[in-house]
């Protein structure tokens, strides 16, 4: 659905879903660690079997390159820095990555840019909250990771009566390219006939969650995890607003052509949450009812 900390001003709302590669030393408050501090996930130990599957570029360079968008606090986005990728995305990656002895590396991109991105070979692989559809899944090879559904959200106290089952009329922020933007809000605007919405696309998650808080936008809608993070690092500026809906599971985004790969990425992955890593890279960041028992590769 894709999306991932000072105090209450507009601008410390835009720092707080900024996305990019590494540690969880600071709080969240000041730049961007986990809520508990950072995760402690388990020593991964590297399968031989599974690095065979590397794509042969992975395997003579040992780095997996990783197409993310960096905006999407707290599946991925930048640290205090503004270079460093974090997240609950990189967290669990990165333990991907060394179960087959390579570390990834993230390149931050326009999240609608980052399909065409691997299947034009920039990236090795996408990791930036894909929600698994027939569209994505026409394109490229995904590997189910996390589940996750849609949230709104608006201002404290819901003073402009939001409503998501009825936001006609209403002005409405979303990211570009996210299924919120491509295949939720049309059927709503739709159905509001003359009293349409105005739906301010962005490119970035941080700039749509910056125009609620600054008050550009009635509402936002975005990954359920997400728009808790938000709700949280702003002080409960904003809150929820509605039941989460739609849940659908995230996936890693492969070239077709590595289908080898993509089965062993999954493999990879239950080995993780047997060791117990999987479930610690989670709950580091507070989004474990997002956790899923298989992982799956579509098509």
């Amino acid at each position: 659905m894709k999306t991932r900390r000072i105090a209450l001003s507009a601008m410390s709302v835009l720092a707080l879903t900024l996305a990019g590669c590494g540690s969880n030393s600071l709080s969240p408050e000041t730049g961007g660690a986990a809520p508990d501090g950072g995760s402690s996930a388990p020593e991964t130990t590297v399968n031989e079997e599974l690095a065979a599957a590397l794509p042969q570029s992975v395997a003579d360079s040992g780095v997996i390159r990783v197409g993310t968008d960096a905006s999407y606090a707290p599946n991925e986005f930048l640290d205090a820095d503004g270079e460093t990728v974090i997240g609950m995305d990189v967290d669990l990656f990165d333990q991907v990555a060394a179960k087959f002895g390579v570390r990834a590396e993230y390149q931050p991109s326009a999240f609608d840019t980052i399909i065409t991105g691997v299947q034009g070979g920039k990236y090795d692989i996408g990791v930036s909250s894909f929600t698994v559809n027939e569209e994505r899944t026409s394109q490229v090879t995904m590997v189910s990771y996390f589940e996750a559904g849609t949230q709104w959200a608006t201002a404290a106290g819901n003073p402009k009566g939001v409503d998501p089952e009825n936001p006609c009329g209403l002005v409405v922020a979303v990211q570009t390219g996210t299924v919120q933007q491509e295949e939720d809000l049309p059927v709503k605007q739709e159905a509001c006939g003359d009293n349409p919405m105005e739906i301010l696309s962005f490119d970035g998650q941080d700039q749509a969650t910056n125009a609620l808080a600054g008050g550009r936008a009635d509402a936002m809608l975005a990954d359920s995890p997400v728009v808790a993070y938000a709700v949280q690092q702003t002080g409960d500026q904003l809150e929820t607003v509605g039941e989460i809906y739609d849940s659908a599971p995230y996936g890693y985004v492969v070239p077709n052509e590595e289908r080898e790969f993509a089965e062993a990425i999954a493999q990879a992955l239950t080995e993780l949450q047997a060791e117990g890593g999987y479930t610690a890279a989670l709950e580091a960041w507070n989004v474990q009812d997002g956790a899923i028992d298989t992982f799956d590769v579509q098509p």
